[in-house]
């Protein structure tokens, strides 16, 4: 069972109008279902609903639902936001259980500095913020760590390459991209720099190994005449 407990009353009125009422007395319309059973309509209050999604976990928090003095483990599976005013207008909990695998969707974080792309005046492009996998509900990370700092020049961070928790999975294509280390108009004239900076250094190398040996050559022929 989870620490997170949540009360949710039955009995609601289906349909837009009785949905309004309910937010505005503080509840939020829900519905329960999964596990082979028939969906229930409930409420939650919003406050309480709140706590349970503002812990670590967040939104893959996993919580108790008191359905009529009956216990479901549970997990939200969607949250309909209003599209201006982002107000909590319905909720989907997903029964669960502790050992069956569920798929959420977890924060994909980047960690460490590229070197080898900062020192050409590059840059990483991050293109997943969020990886879907599969993971028992009481293994779920509060976010997936990507170290770049062995990140070279040009190359792709792929699904496939993303180390997960032990028990997790992929929900994703192996293919999708995560991060793009991106060559840009900066980093082809560093490139192009330190390219003529290694050429001269080159050119100079040659030029005192020459006149190294000139000076040896010359040395030499003055023996001779002696």
């Amino acid at each position: 069972m989870s620490d997170l407990l949540l009360s949710a009353e039955t009995g609601r009125m289906e349909g837009t109008r009785p949905s309004r009422r309910l937010r505005r007395e503080g509840k939020i319309p829900a519905v329960v279902y999964g596990l082979d059973a028939d969906p229930i309509a409930v409420s939650v209050a919003w406050p309480e609903l709140r706590r349970c999604l503002t812990t670590d976990a967040g939104i893959n928090a996993l919580i108790t639902l008191d359905i009529d003095g009956a216990n479901h483990l549970s997990v939200v599976k969607d949250i309909q936001r209003h599209p201006t005013r982002r107000d909590v207008l319905h909720v989907d909990f997903l029964r669960v259980t502790e050992d069956q695998q569920i798929e959420v969707n977890v924060p994909v974080v980047l960690e460490g500095e590229a070197r080898l792309v900062t020192q050409f005046d590059g840059m990483v492009d991050q293109t997943m913020y969020e990886m879907a996998i599969l993971v028992k509900p009481t293994a779920v990370p509060q976010e997936i760590v990507i170290d770049i700092s062995d990140l070279e020049l040009g190359a792709t961070v792929k699904v496939a390459d993303v180390v997960l928790p032990e028990g997790a999975e992929s929900a994703m294509d192996p293919d999708e991209t995560v991060a793009i280390a991106l060559i840009t108009r900066s980093t082809r004239e560093a490139i192009r720099r330190a390219e003529q900076g290694e050429a001269a250094e080159a050119e100079g190398a040659e030029g005192a190994e020459g006149a190294d040996e000139g000076e040896s050559g010359d040395e030499g022929e003055s023996g001779d005449e002696g």
